[in-house]
């Protein structure tokens, strides 16, 4: 609390004890009303009492207590009590010596509710002496509570939210692969590889990507040859240059036969080492590892060579299990599949929506700025495609571009259902909480939103809401957001504020009130009556909002020309 509100209390608390010594009359100058209205920090509305006693002042007789009680129109809440009592009487309270007088501090909190704003901070009192009961007036100390902090729910509400997003890719790459194996120190392309099963399918898809112009589209035919390392580097270059050569020189003729335009690319390695220690890995060979280690100690070929050949007692199945595999030409066919265009997938959704994918569907909404054109997209795919939580979300943010929170609460909480560890669902359920001022409920999904970038914005609006205003700045650091505004004004950071709210994207009424509040707080009336006539004209119910703040008490001809 302030340091000007416990003088306040400090006031209070001297009139209070004035009466009870005995009805003596109590000048106004022991107690001082600086500011008048208290303010909450964290949903919480703190007030510090102290209050100092001059010499031969509390009567040696009387109990008193006081409590603090913060009244609106048509309702109240008061705060602990605090009772103080005598040195001649009985009692476990806190004694306040008549000679010498004495002080005593007190702090408490009342819980923030909207109606607080307009208000009257309260002290009523009870006292007795000797057993008899007298009354003391209630003095007012401080009027309403500023509540600017609790702007976080109308953060909320402008942040920027986390859609879903599709997956669908128009041109997706693919490739399909088929060896070619050769004997030891051969090269030659033998009828049995011609027409092995993965070579004759390799062959038809070429044949029917090529035939299938629309949906399909042939990159290129790769060769890749290789030579198993034994055998030496010179023989296992010539060999692998060989094998590339008539591998290619074969796909080449069966594309050329079946009338196919495709480019071939080839290429070879002479002693296939990462393909040996790959399938070495893979095995359950004897002495494995130590065939490894070697790998890992020598780069040199010939000496690898001649130190796997050392290990005789595994030699022979790695050249029964191992090095065969190595004789090989890899041919992979390089193709793309082709979506559907923008155009045929917007004509599928009036035709037929059901031939599209989810993943189409969801790009589709992004083809649209249309607001009920997207809704029905969104809609669609919750009907095709029942058990994807992505378009829930999306419709749920869509409702909460129009402000109806109870339909966005539906959504995000049936796209939680259909999967709770979803962040950008979770990161959305947040911000619906806190638009709905429930910060304890908001963090529990804030938990799950992950590190994105929309997920560190609504955390900042929930540290707004607890109160952690630093914290905040640095989760809205460069955000260039209402939240980021409101965070500095609740640190004092005026200059600051106006320079993020100025750079605002999508600036509404919101960021206006939000500059009214930073140049009232810098005594910029000029500044106060721009921003809050320029906020009226986008949200006309801001003008209610404006008559009530505190913030403007001193600014009475801006709000009279609202």
């Amino acid at each position: 609390m302030t340091k000007s509100l416990r003088f306040a209390l400090l006031g209070a608390g001297i009139l209070m004890l004035a009466s009870c010594k005995s009805g003596m009359d109590m000048s106004k100058d022991y107690y001082t009303v600086t500011p008048e209205v208290l303010e909450a920090v964290g949903g919480q509305v703190p007030y510090s009492v102290t209050g100092t006693f001059p010499e031969k002042f509390f009567n040696k007789k009387v109990v008193c207590t006081a409590v603090p009680e913060l009244r609106w129109e048509g309702g109240s809440v008061k705060g602990e009590p605090i009772t103080l009592q005598g040195e001649k009487v009985e009692g476990n309270n806190q004694v306040v010596s008549y000679k010498e007088g004495g002080t005593f501090t007190y702090n408490g909190n009342f819980k923030y509710q909207p109606e607080m704003a307009i208000s009257e901070l309260w002290v009523t009192f009870t006292a007795e002496k000797k057993g008899k009961a007298f009354e003391i007036a209630p003095v007012k100390i401080a009027d309403g509570v500023i509540a600017t902090e609790q702007l976080y729910s109308e953060t909320a509400k402008s942040a920027n939210q986390a859609a879903s997003q599709d997956a669908y890719q128009r041109i997706i790459k693919q490739a399909q692969d088929a060896n070619i194996m050769f004997v030891i120190q051969q090269a030659n392309v033998r009828s049995s590889e011609k027409g092995s099963d993965a070579v004759k399918a390799l062959k038809e898809s070429m044949k029917n990507y090529a035939a299938d112009t629309k949906n399909y589209a042939i990159e290129n035919v790769a060769v890749s040859a290789y030579a198993s390392p034994d055998g030496g580097v010179e023989l296992n270059d010539k060999l692998a240059s060989q094998r590339e050569s008539n591998a290619a020189q074969y796909i080449k003729s069966e594309i050329k036969k079946a009338k196919i335009d495709a480019a071939v690319e080839s290429q070879y390695t002479a002693q296939d080492w990462e393909g040996f220690q790959a399938l070495v890995e893979q095995s359950n060979i004897q002495d494995k590892d130590l065939i490894l280690r070697v790998l890992s100690m020598y780069s040199e070929p010939e000496r690898r060579e001649a130190e796997i050949k050392n290990i005789s007692a595994v030699y022979k199945d790695l050249a029964n299990d191992i090095l065969p595999q190595l004789r090989r030409a890899r041919l992979t066919l390089n193709y793309q599949i082709i979506g559907r265009s923008d155009e045929e997938i917007m004509e599928a959704l009036k035709s037929d929506a059901s031939v599209l994918s989810i993943e189409e569907l969801l790009y589709a909404a992004t083809l649209t700025q249309d607001k009920a054109e997207k809704k029905t997209i969104y809609t669609t795919a919750t009907r095709n495609y029942a058990d994807d939580y992505r378009a829930y979300n999306n419709l749920g943010l869509l409702a909460m571009a129009d402000a109806d929170l109870a339909t966005a609460e539906q959504n995000f909480k049936k796209a939680l259902s259909l999967n709770a560890q979803a962040q950008d669902a979770n990161t959305n359920m947040g911000l619906l909480l806190l638009a709905q001022n429930k910060p304890e409920e908001a963090q529990t999904y804030l938990a799950k939103g992950g590190e994105s970038q929309e997920n560190k914005e609504a955390l900042g609006n929930m540290y707004i809401a607890q109160g952690q205003y630093e914290r905040a700045l640095t989760a809205l650091k460069g955000s260039n957001t209402n939240a980021e505004a409101l965070a500095m004004i609740m640190t004092k950071d005026y200059a600051g504020a106006q320079k993020v709210l100025a750079s605002v994207k999508n600036a509404d009424a919101n960021t206006a009130y939000l500059a009214a509040v930073a140049a009232a707080r810098t005594n910029d009336a000029a500044g106060v009556a721009q921003n809050l006539k320029k906020s009226v004209s986008l949200d006309a119910s801001m003008k209610a909002k404006a008559v009530k703040d505190l913030e403007f008490v001193k600014f009475a001809d801006a709000i009279a020309a609202l």
